[in-house]
């Protein structure tokens, strides 16, 4: 039985079978189950899910429209990543073109800075994903506090 994450995002794609290609051919996320009838897909990578849906193209309350290219305006995920080095080399590898390259950064929480390398790439259906690689805590600058 799986555990759901208390926010699961499902996401309106244009055509479920690209989308399962480029989250599980190319990044390695896992399909956990699937509703090929429905155009519909749960999937999962190292703690993340998402659920993909097949747009149909008709009037819905889960449909906000009006629903145009790219669809992910206004909105970034961001996913743990093992290793951003080898997974944008994948990415490029498989013709996608990075939207922002690794890139380190430290970020303030509390008295502490928490470090991330991240990169920026978006899916088929244009929904911005930030891949993340824990960089772990350290104290910070005392010109910071």
């Amino acid at each position: 039985m799986i555990k759901f994450n208390a926010l699961l995002p499902e996401l309106i794609v244009s055509n479920v079978k690209n989308s399962l290609k480029f989250y599980c051919k190319v990044i390695g996320f896992k399909i956990e189950y699937e509703r090929q009838e429905d155009g519909f897909a749960f999937i999962s990578y190292n703690g993340s899910q998402l659920m993909l849906e097949q747009d149909c193209y008709k009037a819905s309350p889960w449909r906000v429209e009006p629903l145009e290219p790219p669809f992910g305006r206004g909105i970034n995920f961001s996913i743990e990543c093992p290793d951003v080095a080898a997974l944008a080399r994948d990415l490029v590898t498989s013709g996608y073109s990075l939207r922002k390259p690794i890139e380190e950064f430290w970020y303030k929480e509390g008295k502490l800075i928490q470090g991330e390398l991240n990169f920026l790439v978006l899916d088929p259906d244009g929904y911005l994903l930030r891949f993340a690689q824990d960089l772990g805590f350290k104290p910070m600058n005392k010109d910071l506090l």
